[in-house]
Order: C-alpha cells, then structure tokens, then sequence
C-alpha cells in the first residue's frame, strides 16, 4: 500500500536511518527483535480497524477509474492533522495496487469510540468521492467484469507481480482484485484471562467463523465462483509460506511467529540504484541471514520483509485480523463489534473458545487457511450446519459481553439483526449477490446498503 500525499518518497521515511537499522544481523538477533515488536504486552485498550473498498465510477461502473481520477478525488480530500495526511477523526488512507482505498483508523480507546470515529471518517470519504461521480464498494472481491490494472508504478509492486506470477493468476487476483476488512487489537498481557497465548490461539479459532458469517465474495470477473467467500479462497492458493497461520507455538506464539518471519521466502529486496527489487528464487530470509543473498541483510530488511507477509492473523504490536471480507454500506461495523467482544471481554473470550473447539483442525492437518474447516467457510458460510452452530454461539457470546459494554446498546442491536437475517437462516451477505443475480434483478453492483 501507499500512503496518500506522504511526507516523503514510500520505503525511504528517514533520510538517515539510526545504525542499528544498517547493521548486518545475527539470526538470534533477529528472532529477539521479531518476538519484541511484534507482540506489545499490556492489558487490551485500544482498537482499530482497516477498511478497504473498491473504486467505481457510477456513471460507468464497468470501465477502470482512470488513476489521474482517483488521484484527483484523493488530493480533493479534506486531510488535516499534523502531517497533513488523515481525515476529520485521524484516520489514514493509502492505495492498494489495483485502486482499493484502504481507511486505516486512529487506534481508538475502545469499540464505541472506534466506531463513531471510523463513521466520521468514511462518511468524509464516500462524500469527497461521491463529488467526482465515484462510488466506494463494500465486497470481498470486485464482481464486475472489467480490467484490472495496476494502478501503482512502485518496485515493491512490480517485484510482486513477478513474484506470485510465477504460482498461477491467484497473487495478482488479491493485488488488483480483492479487499477486505481487518479488525485491530491489542496482543494481550504476559498472563492472565488476557494473556498472550489464549488471544492468539481464540484469533485463529475464530477465523473460519469471521470468514463464514461475513462471506461477501461470491462474484468475480461477473460470474459465480462457487465460493461465498472467493477472497479467502484467493489467499489459500497463494504461497504458503506468507499466507497460511504458523505452525504450533507450544505456548509461546512470539516465538512461532519469529520462526515463520525468518522461513518466509523473500518477496523483494529494497535497492536504491534503481534496479529491480526482484528477489533470488526460493530464497528465505533465514538463508539470506546464512549468506544466500547479495549482501548481509540489515534490521531495516527484516522490518520491511515483515510487511511482505499477510498470514490470517498478523502480530504489528497488535493483532491483525486480515480474515474478513470487506462489507456493504457500514456493515464492517458488526464484524469489529463481533471480534473485539469476544477478544476483549474474558467470559464471553472462553465462551467463544468452547463453542470452537469442535472446529479445532487437527495438529498435524493442513495449517489455516487450508484446512478444512477454512475451506467449508470459505465455500459453503453458515449453510453449513457446524458453523452455524459455532457462529450462532460465538453472536451469543459477543451479545452478552456487549450488554456488559457502556454506551453499546446500538451495537448490540446491529448484532442482534445480523445475526437473525444471516447466521440463524444459514445465510452470509453473499447470499444476497446470489439471489440478486439468479432472480435477474441484481445491479450492477451490490446495494451497499449496510444489513
């Protein structure tokens, strides 16, 4: 992603990096520094959330929004704060390669002020777009069958693009064609109902539940995949050493997500003469510390190569669950809602954790997003009858901690409705597509009104 009007050119934020990001790493090294900043101890506060939209041009939906448009809408943008960069509330935006939006909040002081904070903050987005005769779409994938370009000259990009070109269409698809709503939160204490081991392990168990209900992907290139969640399915075909969970933490998830940062293959290398960020084939970042690149790589490499990965739960200090599907109107908000009760309020954390376990996949089955119970979510969403079940308790649960929350009655009715007009009939929003389109009443593209 690229920031919207940055302060500087993209990868090069600092003129003069401090030493200890130009100095050649030892391996031990660079696991202590992986499992110290990717995991920020301290009871759960803050929340955050990452929505992502498609740009389409209301009077011609089909055709790609040229980027000196969109460019346009985004200079046009009321950015204030310090830097000039973020919206009314805090926000920021960036671009994806293919022209998704993304709208990244300020970490908020609980789920109510995040949300009345992101509402200001889209709705200044969607009014600044809607001016130029833009429309941002709320849906997993775009449903519509119209050229995806790159939108973004940039060697990360590029080295992308040649990089998942190599394994079949699916890298590209999630470049140019995907978006998706991520819900942040903190990674937890040392120990404790917060601790961070049981947040880590209650994120993962809840995935193919956030990726059941919320399925909204059921088109693409405007025909049914067969999947209510094509998205998802995309990010399972991609290359596994980036996008599938890490393996067993015995406890200690810091140290399984220092291994799987070191045995990812690299996706590129920053160079700054110019050439081509194209990384050797095959290459990990553990070999390269070993001797197997150009040149020793540095504590700035590590950091960067840490943003090439994109597993269904991503530590950044907080958690990062990347698993959802981007929703219709202001539908992202039941799924934040949904997620941080249940990480946030321990009773309703150990009653989500038991209606779980019988989705649990066995320990030496396929890692998420493959195994199983993934691709039943991604494929079937709640019509399939174990995770209506666990859906159904997990909505219970998130109710119960929310009647405990001040100040989220409203929230809790938005969950409550969600929960009647989809999970409880077996339903998720790409249903709705669906029956749009067999009933030959489905618009160009999807009502975005919110459910």
């Amino acid at each position: 992603m690229i920031p919207v009007r940055p302060t500087s050119p993209p990868d090069r934020q600092s003129a003069a990096p401090p030493d200890d990001a130009v100095t050649p790493l030892t391996e031990s090294a660079a696991r202590s520094h992986v499992a110290g900043v990717c995991f920020k101890i301290g009871p759960p506060r803050l929340v955050g959330v990452e929505v992502e939209s498609f740009v389409h041009d209301d009077r011609c939906p089909t055709r790609p929004v040229p980027p000196e448009q969109l460019h346009a809408a985004l200079d046009a943008l009321p950015l204030g704060g310090p830097d000039g960069t973020s919206l009314p509330s805090g926000a920021r935006l960036t671009l994806e390669p293919g022209g998704q939006v993304e709208l990244s909040s300020s970490p908020a002081e609980g789920l109510t002020t995040c949300v009345a904070d992101t509402r200001r903050d889209l709705a200044a987005l969607r009014a600044a777009f809607a001016a130029r005769g833009l429309r941002l779409t709320g849906t997993g994938t775009d449903p519509l069958a119209r050229p995806r370009p790159m939108v973004l000259d940039h060697p990360r990009y590029r080295a992308m693009e040649r990089f998942f070109d190599s394994a079949g269409p699916w890298g590209r698809i999630m470049m140019t064609g995907t978006a998706s709503l991520q819900v942040c939160l903190d990674a937890g204490a040392e120990g404790g109902p917060q601790a961070i081991a049981r947040r880590w392990r209650l994120a993962h168990r809840l995935g193919p539940v956030l990726v059941a209900a919320f399925a909204n992907s059921p088109l693409l290139d405007g025909r049914p995949t067969g999947h209510r969640s094509t998205r998802q399915t995309v990010w399972s075909r991609m290359d596994p050493t980036r996008t599938l969970a890490p393996g067993p933490d015995h406890g200690d998830p810091r140290e399984a997500w220092a291994r799987y940062v070191l045995d990812a293959e690299l996706l590129c290398v920053r160079r700054d003469d110019g050439r081509p960020w194209t990384a050797p084939a095959g290459l990990t970042f553990r070999a390269w510390l070993r001797g197997g690149g150009e040149q020793p790589p540095t504590l700035a490499d590590l950091d960067y190569h840490r943003t090439t990965l994109f597993p269904p739960v991503r530590p950044q200090g907080h958690l990062e669950l990347r698993m959802i599907d981007a929703q219709p109107g202001d539908g992202w908000v039941v799924p934040t809602a949904l997620a941080t009760a249940l990480l946030d309020d321990p009773l309703a954390g150990d009653a989500a954790l038991a209606a779980l376990e019988p989705l649990e996949a066995a320990a030496d089955g396929p890692r998420a997003p493959r195994s199983d119970v993934w691709r039943r979510a991604a494929t079937l969403a709640t019509s399939d009858p174990e995770l209506r079940r666990a859906t159904l308790a997990c909505f219970a649960a998130a109710d119960a901690a929310l009647g405990r929350l001040p100040g989220a009655e409203p929230l809790r009715a938005a969950l409550a409705a969600f929960a009647e007009r989809y999970p409880a009939r077996g339903r998720c929003p790409a249903d709705d597509q669906l029956d749009a389109l067999r009933s030959g009443t489905r618009r160009t593209l999807p009502e975005e009104a919110a459910p």
